[in-house]
């Protein structure tokens, strides 16, 4: 029996160690984009979202009037979801400079009113590339001009691009933006493998008649989230080849990890419940596979306590889990300027087990608490 269930903690081992090198392959094969230097024609719609942002609502604003991509060819519509605060006010005291504000005002209850803000969104839109953005985020002058750029230069139908943490606040800040920048280099590795599965809703682009042509969210409305990495997936059975990750430093939308971790497990079990929904089965295979070799080495590391033999299983397969997992975080922590995060890896590992196993065990069975509302 236990020579058995060694074979099974080796399989899941040499697995979890092959998606990593796949992944790594994937991330280099991103280059760095070249532009055609074209003076740009793309009319742009951005959209965002919001719901009791009014903390940090003005910064975004600001910082998408500041872009230098021609206001002509601009457009900036902000939907405000039943707020309870002064979002809504806020986005109405920039409407002299071009910010469009649209309010929710649904009298049924629904489970997806981010999609349904979006679809408003994008059904009053004047731009040919919808470019989806969060409330609370920051962004560079030249964030909108460099998505155009390589829309135009590369004729992608979907542009998925980096977001990054910053600002933080303490060692548990810090921890976030290490698995985050992990998160992002896995979404953006499978894109350079010619394979896209995953994204960010934070920094997202595509082009308006894709849209419609996939149905929008027609079949997918029935998450809360998943505006984003199901919609993506839609587009990847029609596009398999245009769709594209924006290796810039300039493409980059900066946001805030999460202060508490309550608000951390309730974002992560909201990301982890679109996995139900995933249409390519083998990537969710996949991750089964990754969250059974994240379950061997929490049985592993117990057993350790009852024979030294399970000790030596569980410190193999974690030495070998963290040598690859640094090996693929340099270079994406290099690409974000954070190169000194990866030496948290030693600390972040072991709690990553655990909470990998947890959030794959509730992220699917429970209802979550997003935006004060109780959804699923």
């Amino acid at each position: 029996m236990i020579a058995l269930y060694s074979l099974v903690s080796a399989l899941l081992t040499g697995l979890y160690l092959f998606v990593l090198v796949y992944l790594i392959i994937g991330w280099a094969r991103l280059k760095k984009p070249k532009f055609n230097g074209a003076v740009s024609s793309t009319k742009v719609t951005v959209m965002i979202a919001a719901r009791n942002e009014e903390e940090r609502i003005r910064y975004t604003i600001d910082d998408l009037l500041a872009q230098d991509y021609p206001k002509h060819l601009t457009e900036i519509i902000m939907v405000d979801d039943h707020s309870t605060d002064k979002t809504a006010q806020i986005i109405r005291s920039y409407e002299d400079r071009g910010i469009k504000l649209l309010q929710l005002n649904e009298d049924k209850p629904l489970n997806s009113y981010k999609k349904k803000a979006i679809a408003r969104a994008i059904d009053l839109s004047t731009g040919t590339l919808m470019v989806a953005t969060d409330a609370d985020c920051r962004m560079g002058p030249r964030w909108l001009s460099t998505i155009v750029d390589y829309y135009e230069t590369n004729n992608p139908v979907m542009i998925s691009s980096p977001v990054a943490y910053f600002e933080e606040r303490g060692l548990f800040e810090y921890l976030q933006t290490l698995e985050f920048s992990y998160l992002i280099g896995i979404g953006a590795s499978f894109i350079g493998n010619g394979r896209a599965s995953t994204c960010n809703g934070a920094n997202f682009a595509y082009r308006k008649d894709v849209f419609y042509e996939v149905g929008g969210f027609k079949g997918i409305d029935d998450l809360a989230s998943g505006d984003d990495e199901l919609l993506l997936q839609k587009v990847a059975v029609l596009y398999p080849g245009r769709i594209g990750f924006l290796k810039s430093s300039e493409a980059i939308v900066y946001t805030h990890a999460k202060h508490t971790l309550k608000e951390f497990l309730q974002q992560r079990r909201r990301w982890a419940s679109k996995s139900t929904k995933y249409k390519d089965k083998k990537v969710v295979a996949l991750a089964v596979c990754i969250w059974l070799f994240n379950l061997s080495l929490l049985v592993n590391g117990a057993l350790s306590f009852y024979d030294t033999y399970f000790f030596k299983v569980f410190a193999l397969q974690f030495l070998m889990k963290y040598i690859f997992e640094v090996a693929f975080l340099l270079p994406i922590t290099n690409f974000f300027k954070r190169v000194k995060l990866v030496g948290l890896l030693l600390l972040l590992s072991p709690m990553h087990i655990v909470y990998f196993v947890y959030i794959g065990l509730l992220g699917n069975t429970r209802k979550y608490v997003w935006k004060d509302r109780v959804v699923r």
